[in-house]
């Protein structure tokens, strides 16, 4: 149809998992959709130590169902259906490369890190002499500063984040809740800045505390924390909820 332009955002907010730290909490981070996924793959060296050459990727969405697979080097990030706050976990089998002097008759070996260590070397040896994932110093210098420059525009979407504000919360794919903002700084052991919000009907999370720790008080289930990105402050009513109407 001529004269409709779809209009999307240039990046995505994703949670990082990986398969040998199951336990660990996700890590979020942003990416341009934009790049391809080699580009990708090789950011992600940086955050989990793999090797773009050997890992795999899988997307789930806020629910954790299982989404797709991301198995197109060539492909651009953007080209998957991938939404903020979804979770992307990298599998690496440790899928390991041995040069010979014949870069073209290289032979390709899987070893165990155990294996490799039997030989006299170690996996981080073998990351540190080929500079891969965070032993890439350029790479991880691109990383800093990337984190740097989020840092920077978050703090500025938060300062105009004023506690006791009304405002509109929209986090992709959960609807706009209308609340009151509550709580604004960083929250323990978590990356960030966050805004606490107290919503005006019970579709939060939380009573304004986390792992323990209260920032506000607020009644069950009508507390939350979300970037600052998701949330805009203005001139919002309170809406009345007639609960009778509803069964």
């Amino acid at each position: 149809m001529e004269g409709i332009q779809v209009i999307t955002q240039d990046f995505i907010n994703v949670q990082i998992t990986k398969s040998d730290s199951d336990d660990a909490a996700p890590v979020e981070r942003r990416f341009k959709k934009g790049i391809t996924i080699h580009e990708f793959k090789t950011k992600l060296e940086l955050l989990t130590g793999g090797s773009a050459s050997t890992m795999k990727l899988k997307v789930f969405d806020s629910k954790n169902n299982f989404v797709c697979d991301i198995n197109n080097d060539d492909a651009l990030l953007g080209s998957y259906p991938i939404d903020d706050g979804m979770r992307i976990h990298v599998t690496d089998n440790f899928t390991l490369f041995k040069d010979f002097a014949d870069a073209d008759s290289a032979e390709r070996f899987r070893l165990s890190e155990e294996e490799y260590e039997k030989k006299g070397d170690t996996l981080r040896s073998f990351l540190q002499r080929n500079k891969l994932g965070k032993y890439n110093e350029e790479e991880t210098n691109k990383m800093k500063e990337q984190q740097q420059k989020e840092a920077e525009e978050e703090a500025k979407l938060a300062e105009a984040v004023l506690v006791g504000a009304r405002c509109e919360v929209r986090v992709p794919a959960q609807g706009t809740r209308r609340a009151t903002v509550r709580y604004n700084g960083p929250l323990e052991n978590a990356r960030g800045l966050w805004i606490g919000v107290q919503y005006d009907e019970p579709r939060g999370k939380n009573d304004g505390s986390v792992n323990g720790k209260r920032y506000f008080t607020c009644p069950p289930k009508y507390g939350g924390f979300v970037k600052p990105m998701y949330v805009t402050v203005g001139d919002f009513p309170v809406e009345e909820f007639d609960l009778e109407d509803e069964i």
